[in-house]
């Protein structure tokens, strides 16, 4: 009988559900279909699960889950060409190529997003966290924090400015 494999560690659970987002937008550029892209990331959830013992810490857990989608997004179009009509795989390849790409940039914008906002002051931070996160109205935040609306609508603005000029701040590509 075949020993039990140990459960995955605490670093892969948090790798593996801070990249979902990510995963789901791979595989919906792939497929273009969100009931397939659900499948398909369920499916690639329990691949990786399965094989978490084989992922080397301190390596690109991305691309390797991309790898990993990626051949499940094949294998979901070999079970679909019985029923339709699907892209060849060189196309597949080459829109996959692009979506990796557009992954990647996500990510990084995301990460950047995050940096920026941890450089705002505490109220501004609280402001973008109770508008975007919790999506509270501009009424729920004024009549909590005993502020004006107009107040706090100008507020955001400018939060959202010092936000906008720190992630251009950060692309070297845009400094010219």
């Amino acid at each position: 009988m075949p020993g039990k494999r140990p459960e995955p560690s605490f670093e892969f659970v948090q790798l593996l559900t801070s990249h979902q987002s990510r995963l789901y937008a791979y595989v919906m550029s792939l497929l273009g279909n969100r009931s397939q892209a659900e499948d398909v990331v369920q499916e690639t959830n329990a691949v990786l699960w399965r094989k978490a013992h084989d992922f080397k810490p301190g390596t690109n857990f991305g691309a390797w889950m991309l790898k990993v989608a990626y051949f499940q997004v094949m294998a979901h179009r070999r079970r679909l060409t019985r029923d339709r009509l699907v892209f060849d795989d060189d196309l597949l390849q080459g829109i996959a190529e692009e979506a990796e790409q557009q992954c990647e940039w996500q990510g990084e914008r995301q990460r950047r997003l995050g940096d920026c906002i941890e450089k705002l002051t505490q109220r501004y931070q609280e402001l973008i966290r109770r508008r975007y996160t919790e999506g509270a109205t501009l009424k729920s935040i004024a009549a909590q924090s005993g502020q004006s609306e107009n107040s706090i609508k100008q507020a955001l603005f400018r939060a959202r400015a010092a936000l906008i000029e720190c992630v251009k701040g950060q692309r070297p590509e845009e400094a010219v």
